[in-house]
């Protein structure tokens, strides 16, 4: 597939690098060309200086023979005015990442599509969606609902007092089973797991499981589930504002933000049930002050990396037992993972996850990147006389990088197991590290 990125900024440096593995043709269009000379000097995706608002720079760079055009900058305006004039020049496709929700409604949609944009991508809020679902679990590090909701896959931090603990896989019940194991991220590494591993203590171990067994599962990773009652913002980004209009309305909620105008606009938008204050969310006296060791979690969603980092890690300090931190240099992601923060958000890997779904070829519904994995979990349709069919799949000989954690057939969840024979149209929960998507297309088309 021919694929034009415009934007080599942190998301389209991302996305480039991400598809690049999947021996995709791909050009990087920015106006920066010192940005794109690091770019070149350390990838092989070819590159070329212009400005994508250029008809001229868009005809040289050959988007008119483009299969699918990617509008990421930083600028809304840039990104849907290129996809317009990619798809009139030829583009078969374009996607634009955008920050306005009006333009997402269902009834705008047509409206786009005449322009030429046949997709867009709102990363923050979708990363509200995340911090919100997150927040209903505050015992996983990671949640997402899959197959409407019946199919989970989750992961916990496995702690020193978990039953689980030291338990080899093939010694876990198999009758009456709770979850099914897809992965375990041990330091910085991630595996599939085989039944020879052992489950060790700070694992997080990434699981599927049926909406029906959630509440027998905190236990067994040595966790309790809490209500989320009080919680603090750091920061009133738009995350913040988008995550809180997720939120049940019989929530206490604080925001802490250092700029007053902004926090001034902040007291017009917000509902009854939030409190706005003006100040460093790192200040430990006011935190004090304002209840930081009654609060259920803190979430830190400034535009500062480190300064969310060192947000949460002050609140894990005073007792808070769920902490969010959104953390967009992605260098400093398994920094953030190993001071135990519950959750971080990248924007980068969301607008990634997202992409993904329009790539995949197979019939794929619903595409995640896992943000601290490296690896990604989709739904992918069985078709007919497809190779994931002819055989269990403990015969199928799956590359390792590869498992399946659940399916759905005739409308009925089932976590599976080396005995299960896939199904033509069974909804199958396919787990799958980087690099990957061509194998999945195979086993699946």
């Amino acid at each position: 597939m021919k694929i034009l990125i415009a934007g080599a900024g942190a998301v389209g440096t991302h996305l480039a690098k991400l598809l690049g593995q999947e021996n995709h043709d791909i050009t990087l269009i920015d106006a920066d060309k010192d940005r794109l000379a690091i770019i070149r000097d350390n990838t092989d995706i070819l590159t070329y200086i212009g400005n994508c608002m250029s008809l001229k720079d868009l005809t040289e760079v050959g988007a008119a023979n483009t299969d699918l055009y990617i509008g990421v900058t930083p600028e809304e305006s840039k990104n849907i005015t290129s996809c317009m004039l990619a798809s009139n020049l030829g583009a078969k496709r374009t996607l634009a990442r955008i920050d306005n929700y009006e333009y997402l409604l269902p009834k705008n949609k047509e409206f786009f599509e005449k322009l030429g944009i046949h997709s867009m991508i709102y990363p923050e809020l979708i990363a509200a969606r995340e911090i919100a679902m997150s927040l209903k679990t505050p015992w996983a590090r990671f949640w997402w609902e899959l197959c409407n909701g019946t199919v989970i896959l989750a992961a916990a931090k496995v702690r020193e007092n978990a039953p689980i603990v030291n338990t080899y896989l093939y010694d876990l019940p198999q009758t009456n089973k709770r979850f099914h194991m897809v992965a375990i991220k041990r330091n910085s590494h991630t595996l599939i797991p085989k039944g020879s591993d052992q489950i060790l203590p700070d694992d997080i171990l990434y699981f599927t499981t049926l909406r029906k067994h959630i509440d027998s599962l905190p236990e067994l990773f040595g966790k309790k589930s809490f209500e989320t009652r009080k919680i603090m913002f750091m920061g009133g980004s738009r995350i913040t504002m988008r995550t809180i209009q997720q939120l049940p309305s019989n929530i206490n909620i604080k925001i802490i933000e250092q700029d007053r105008e902004r926090a001034e606009k902040l007291v017009e938008m917000a509902p009854p049930n939030v409190t706005v204050f003006v100040e460093d969310g790192r200040n430990a006296e006011f935190l004090l002050r304002e209840g930081i060791t009654e609060s259920d979690a803190f979430l830190a969603l400034t535009g500062n990396s480190e300064a969310n980092i060192l947000g949460c890690m002050m609140a894990k300090q005073y007792g808070v037992k769920r902490t969010v931190a959104e953390v967009e240099n992605i260098d400093y992601i398994s920094m953030a993972e190993r001071f135990n923060i519950g959750t971080v958000i990248n924007k980068k890997l969301i607008a990634a996850s997202k992409i993904y779904e329009l790539l995949l070829k197979a019939d794929a519904s619903n595409i995640k990147s896992l943000t601290i994995a490296d690896a990604n979990v989709g739904e992918v349709i069985a078709k007919p006389n497809s190779k994931v069919t002819k055989k269990l799949i403990r015969n199928l000989n799956l590359p390792p990088d590869i498992t399946f954690g659940a399916i759905i057939r005739n409308g009925e969840p089932m976590l599976v197991d080396g005995d299960t024979l896939i199904e033509p149209y069974d909804q199958v929960v396919v787990f799958f590290l980087n690099k990957s998507l061509k194998s999945i297309e195979k086993l699946f088309n």
